[in-house]
């Protein structure tokens, strides 16, 4: 499934009224299952206390239920206010390891002007698993979450 047609599938839930929580859901479900190099897909919604904390995830469960900005790759992100794609997470000296089996790391921000509302956070067991075009795909799907979840917090629908 392209980025494309997870945003297609995405939108006819939003249309059919499906709450925010339940679409992040299936963002990651649909991302997870669109690419076999995605060893663990989960989001991490950003608070206002600035810690990130993990909703929706497929994989194996993690420690690292909060993570604090500025620690680690996820925290790196939004600090920087960046995406980070690591191919090698040995050579990240803030890596915060989920799994002894992940060699690579994509985090992408889910957010809309200067306001970060959440980020996909990827990891595969393969080294350099996230070549530009899988980037972009998921760089797509973020997009879209960004833009639902600017809607909810002007509705205040979640």
């Amino acid at each position: 499934m392209t980025g494309d047609q997870i945003c297609q599938a995405l939108e006819d839930l939003r249309k059919n009224g499906v709450a925010l929580e339940k679409i992040l859901s299936s963002a990651v479900d649909l991302l997870h299952r669109s690419n076999s190099r995605f060893h663990w897909t989960g989001i991490y919604e950003l608070f206002p206390d600035n810690v990130l904390r993990l909703g929706s995830f497929v994989g194996a469960p993690t420690d690292h239920v909060f993570i604090a900005v500025g620690r680690g790759i996820c925290g790196t992100a939004v600090a920087e206010n960046r995406n980070i794609n690591v191919p090698d997470v040995a050579k990240a000296p803030n890596y915060l390891a989920c799994s002894t089996s992940t060699r690579s790391e994509l985090v992408v921000l889910i957010r809309k002007g200067r306001r970060i509302f959440a980020q996909i956070d990827i990891d595969s067991h393969e080294f350099n698993a996230f070549d530009p075009d899988t980037v972009a795909q998921v760089e797509k799907v973020a997009d879209w979450l960004a833009e639902a979840y600017a809607s909810a917090s002007t509705t205040g629908v979640s």
